[in-house]
């Protein structure tokens, strides 16, 4: 599978050249008021660092070391001996798509070709973002809502804690994360608020439609 439209990553001192931290693509208070800067430092500082450096351990000595993330993804999948390491890899790749997924003063209307694409699968985008915020809302305990392509079509689904459209064939396009780090601090039990609040404000559908495939 082709890799998706992140970034090209810079090298880590504690990881190989495959797996690495990708910088933020904002400040940490560009996304206040919907996500506090305390909330985005630990997020990203803490967790999302964990992920990359738990994933080094894992894989060094190993040819999932010189993989790419969405092979050593698809690889551990399917090994059952693996799962440390698709855990941690797949946290690592959901993050760094998360992230993007985001923006200042996001939401607002879609470009016009995922826009087109969203009316054709869901009726409208007010449907779609219903059906996003149904998926996140829903999940039980920690996971992700996910906007994916599914051949001609979009798909809305959601995936418990480590998990990703990737093992499923699908193209993730982006994603919510309600694990509850992205949003205690800020939100405490009212996930529904943060998910609500993160697609009308911050929601990111440029990103989204550069990963539309053709």
């Amino acid at each position: 599978m082709a890799a998706l439209a992140l970034p090209v990553l810079s090298s880590s001192s504690q990881a190989s050249s495959a797996h690495t931290l990708p910088p933020l693509p904002y400040a940490d208070n560009a996304l206040e008021p919907v996500i506090s800067a305390r909330t985005l430092g630990f997020h990203y500082g803490k967790h999302h660092k964990a992920y990359l450096d738990n994933l080094s351990k894992l894989t060094a000595g190993r040819d999932y070391a010189d993989l790419s993330l969405e092979d050593v993804i698809t690889r551990s999948a399917k090994q059952a001996g693996d799962a440390a390491i698709f855990n941690n890899a797949a946290q690592l790749w959901n993050h760094t798509f998360y992230w993007r997924s985001m923006r200042p003063n996001g939401g607002g209307t879609p470009p016009q070709a995922l826009r087109e694409k969203i009316e054709a699968s869901f009726g409208s985008v007010d449907a779609c973002k219903q059906l996003l915020a149904g998926a996140a809302i829903s999940q039980f305990g920690s996971g992700w809502a996910w906007l994916a392509q599914d051949g001609d079509k979009l798909r809305v689904v959601k995936t418990g804690n480590a998990d990703n459209p990737i093992t499923s064939g699908l193209t993730p396009l982006l994603n919510v994360d309600v694990w509850e780090h992205a949003y205690y601090l800020d939100y405490q039990n009212r996930r529904a608020d943060y998910v609500n609040a993160v697609l009308d404000k911050l929601v990111n559908w440029e990103f989204a439609q550069q990963n539309l495939k053709a």
